[in-house]
């Protein structure tokens, strides 16, 4: 990669790591962090957890759409605007309520997909795939990091404190945006990064992305409902909020060493490996069920599901990526981000509901049972190959004949046309070999 691209992977990613920072953080702790405030509910507890979770999913694609419309960074500097005054009115707020106000304007500055576009359009072709998972990482990354530094800053700070240094944080990353991460000098093809209005019906009925689709809607409503919960687990079993960090970082160590287990697996039986993390997301959820012993007994479990959480996590983005036909990978993700981060809401308002009307029992019978039929749903899920996926830009006009030369060479899947943009995708196996397909384009390297 060059300076260039180099420079904006890493500011990106930086700007995503802060921001997401903010919105994880909360998770570890406001179930114990909020019951100063007079109208402190589970039902308004699982709606501050997930509740940023349904703007993002509403706003998600829309924000995309408009950063090709208007540019990127005004948008993202916008939406981080929108999630920092969501901060600070969470930091100032004397109830619940306000919280969740909060956390849902939070959620409204849905950036990730222009920030996934801003990254295409500063980096070529080539290098496109490398700048995507650096800032993928760290994604990752900050979750991690909330989990640990979460508790600490709560514990002396405070929620409020919390939401204040997420407010400083978001105009941090207003000043990365404007002065540090370059501009834009070309244009990726959006079929690339950002949603296409007209692919999504399409999209949206396709068997196998639905497969996905659903089950990363499940996963981040499974671990939202989770999250309700440990806070107050940890706090009954003797473990007082400022060292809750210390179990975090014993579940982390845990689950990567797990993920590094099941990703050998991996390589021989990917589709068992997949259902069996599934089927570990049941096992915990319904262990749950008879109570919280102890400690330890606590950590194995939450150690097993994020062992599971995190195989699945980065395993489902790269299937999407694969599924989708060619020129449609932005619409695509962007469909899955958007069920992504309603599952996340989905499962705090479950959790919060059902704690308080039935009882925690019941959230972990209700998780069980989703797990046992999010079982049948991945096992029609078919294996996956690795495609090569190509972006060329042709000079001259794609007839039919053309196309039809191009669908009749040895290891093309799919090919999609842009006529607008003088682009065209190709979807093919490992063995393909692009200069045939160049040959019938007649370009030149």
């Amino acid at each position: 990669m060059n300076s260039t691209e180099l420079r904006s992977a890493f500011s990106l990613a930086f700007v995503y790591v802060l921001r997401m920072l903010g919105l994880f953080m909360v998770m570890p702790v406001i179930a114990i962090g909020a019951k100063h405030y007079p109208d402190y509910s589970a039902f308004l507890i699982g709606l501050a957890i997930g509740g940023y979770g349904l703007t993002q999913a509403l706003l998600q694609i829309p924000m995309g759409v408009l950063s090709d419309k208007i540019g990127r960074k005004p948008v993202i500097a916008g939406g981080l605007v929108v999630f920092a005054i969501g901060s600070l009115v969470a930091a100032t707020a004397d109830s619940l309520a306000w919280v969740v106000v909060g956390r849902f304007l939070q959620g409204a500055g849905a950036i990730a997909g222009a920030i996934m576009a801003l990254a295409g359009d500063l980096s070529r072709e080539k290098q496109r795939p490398k700048v995507m998972a650096i800032i993928g990482i760290s994604i990752g990354f900050s979750f991690y990091l909330a989990l640990l530094l979460g508790p600490i800053i709560a514990a002396k700070y405070g929620l409020s404190g919390i939401f204040l240094i997420t407010g400083v944080l978001a105009c941090f990353c207003i000043l990365l945006i404007l002065f540090v991460v370059p501009s834009a000098t070309n244009i990726a093809p959006r079929g690339d990064t950002l949603p296409v209005v007209e692919d999504l019906k399409s999209l949206f009925i396709q068997p196998q992305l639905l497969r996905l689709n659903i089950s990363v809607l499940l996963l981040h409503m499974l671990i939202t409902l989770l999250f309700v919960q440990i806070p107050v687990f940890l706090i009954d079993l003797q473990w007082p909020l400022n060292t809750h960090w210390q179990a975090y970082s014993i579940v982390l160590f845990a689950s990567v060493l797990g993920l590094v287990v099941l990703m050998a697996l991996a390589a021989k039986y990917q589709h068992r490996v997949l259902q069996g993390s599934v089927a570990g997301l049941a096992v915990v959820f319904t262990l749950l069920i008879f109570g919280q012993h102890s400690i330890i007994y606590l950590l194995v479990l939450v150690s097993l599901f994020f062992t599971c959480f995190n195989y699945l996590e980065a395993n489902f983005p790269a299937m999407v990526s694969n599924i989708a036909p060619a020129g449609k990978k932005g619409s695509a993700m962007g469909f899955y981000a958007s069920f992504q981060f309603f599952g996340a809401f989905i499962g705090g308002v479950l959790s919060g509901s059902i704690g308080e009307l039935l009882g925690i029992q019941w959230v972990f019978i209700l998780a069980a049972i989703v797990c046992c039929i999010w079982l049948l749903l991945i096992s029609g899920l078919q294996a996956t190959n690795r495609f090569k996926r190509y972006t060329l830009n042709s000079k001259q006009q794609i007839t039919t004949l053309t196309l039809q030369q191009l669908s009749e060479l040895a290891g093309v899947i799919d090919i999609t046309v842009v006529p607008n943009e003088q682009v065209l995708y190709l979807k093919a196996e490992q063995h393909f070999d692009i200069q045939q397909a160049k040959l019938v384009l007649n370009i030149k390297d």
